[in-house]
């Protein structure tokens, strides 16, 4: 999305125009989504409402550019998961298995859609070789795009961590895909 148009959805949803925060939800929640999922969050789509929830109320207060926002999305949702893993800690839920599609329904698109389920899975177990600070850091240098000095103010690391915890991470994932046969 172009600075210029960004600024003016901005300024636009400070003064409550929904179609305005809509395109800016449409724009930035497939890449929390993915970051929360991930991460192993909880309930991801879940803990996205959360964040964007937190960032509506508080859009009034935000100042910034495009990369700033993004940044500062990217924050709430790291803190948002951290919540939202402390409080299945605390209150476990027994998963219920999902009901079985109905004999004879061939979804639209299936194929892809499997396709895309096997490759996220592949790169969700290959995030398993990491830590969950290698993960996080890793996930919000690719997926949020954010610097490491955004990254650091996210996490709440200093920046020569948040440098030394990417090294580490993509060291891992290099160790396990090597493990797996892909040459890099």
């Amino acid at each position: 999305m172009p600075q210029e148009r960004f600024q003016a959805l901005l300024a636009a949803a400070k003064v409550g125009d929904e179609g305005a925060w809509s395109e800016i939800f449409r724009w930035l929640s497939p890449l929390l989504l993915g970051y929360l999922r991930a991460n192993g969050a909880p309930d991801p789509e879940d803990t996205c409402s959360e964040a964007f929830l937190q960032a509506a109320r508080d859009l009034g207060r935000f100042e910034g550019d495009r990369g700033q926002f993004r940044s500062w999305l990217f924050t709430i949702a790291h803190h948002r998961l951290i919540d939202a893993r402390r409080h299945s800690a605390r209150r476990p839920v027994e998963p219920v298995a999902e009901p079985p599609e109905p004999r004879g329904f061939v979804a639209e698109g299936a194929a892809d859609e499997a396709l895309a389920r096997i490759g996220a899975e592949e790169v969700r177990s290959v995030l398993e070789a990491t830590s969950p600070d290698q993960r996080a850091v890793l996930l919000l240098r690719v997926l949020g795009d954010l610097t490491v000095e955004e990254v650091a103010r996210a996490v709440g690391k200093r920046p020569g961590a948040v440098k030394a915890l990417q090294r580490r991470g993509l060291a891992a994932v290099e160790r396990e895909l090597a493990k797996r046969g892909v040459t890099l």
